[in-house]
């Protein structure tokens, strides 16, 4: 919400507020005008001074009665006027911040969709005009498809997204073998990060469990993707998987940045991303942990962020 739109709305708010005061008192003044022609009236009536009296300490405590109702009934109508205002100013405040969420993730998105289409084309480009030698020409063609291959995982996650937002994604479960499930998917998107030792992998041989193994993979890279990225300095990524009172736990422990603790409940909020320089300066829509969350809500795996020794973050998953 601008500033002028702010003032806008709390002065029409005042104002509302001001002339239901207002009104009030006057309504008290029109009640006590009221009984007071009654009480005139009453003396006029009789002669019987003990008439006249009764008849005015009747009306009098009448007249005490309603100014009690009329200010009673005015202050719980002014409260709840006063509570629906502070609703609709939360509102929109909400609303106002994810639309700027929202039109940060366009543009986010939008950036993430040229850089690989861009570098692909070059690529390609480059391909056809010159003659190049067989490993040049492999070198452009593998890096082509890794660009490809970004381009994918983003419209993946898109796509992945809008279903949860619109309540379609289903899981389709069945036994796996969780082992070789995160193995194969470090090793066919992480490869080089596993050859030159940057991630390393602990995996409990045979660990069974029951789950759909389209989405469960997303929980990975995502994972993954995100502590490459925010470990600025030194790249040193350990992926554990074991079993712990006779149940499967996931843990991804990274030596980044790491997060804020009132920042753990917020990183799975859609379009959220933290509001550091550093991660600011990161590539990325803020989808990501809004999809393994909403993928772990699906399968019942509980989600345990804490820090890192001696920096970095410990994502724990436990089925």
């Amino acid at each position: 919400m601008s500033k002028r739109t702010s003032f806008i709305f709390f002065v029409l708010v005042g104002y509302i507020v001001l002339q239901f005061l207002w009104w009030e008192v006057l309504l008290v003044r029109q009640s006590n005008n009221i009984i007071s022609l009654k009480q005139n009236l009453a003396a006029l009536s009789s002669s019987d001074d003990q008439i006249i009296l009764r008849d005015i300490d009747a009306l009098q405590h009448k007249k005490t009665a309603q100014v009690y109702m009329i200010v009673g009934e005015g202050t719980v109508f002014l409260l709840i006027l006063l509570f629906g205002v502070y609703q609709v100013r939360k509102s929109i405040r909400r609303e106002t911040a994810l639309a700027h969420q929202q039109s940060n993730f366009i543009l986010s998105v939008s950036h993430e969709l040229k850089t690989p289409i861009a570098a692909t084309k070059l690529q390609l480009q480059t391909l056809l005009k010159h003659e190049l030698d067989r490993d040049k020409q492999k070198e452009l063609l593998n890096n082509a498809l890794n660009e490809t291959g970004r381009l994918h995982k983003l419209v993946d996650n898109v796509l992945m997204a809008n279903q949860i937002e619109n309540n379609n994604l289903s899981i389709q479960k069945e036994k796996l073998n969780l082992s070789e499930l995160l193995e194969t998917t470090v090793k066919r998107y992480f490869s080089p990060q596993l050859e030159n030792n940057t991630i390393q992998l602990h995996v409990e041989k045979n660990i069974d469990y029951e789950g759909d193994k389209e989405l469960l993979p997303s929980i990975i890279i995502n994972l993954i993707e995100n502590a490459i990225k925010y470990s600025f300095e030194t790249i040193a990524i350990e992926v554990v998987l074991k079993t712990v009172n006779s149940k499967p736990v996931l843990e991804i422990k990274d030596q980044g940045c790491g997060i804020s603790d009132n920042e753990k409940l917020q990183v799975f909020q859609k379009f959220f991303r933290s509001g550091s320089e550093n991660t600011r300066k990161t590539k990325g829509t803020g989808i990501g942990l809004f999809i393994v969350k909403s993928i772990c809500d699906l399968h019942q795996i509980a989600i345990k962020i804490s820090n890192n020794q001696p920096k970095g973050t410990v994502f724990q998953f436990q089925f």
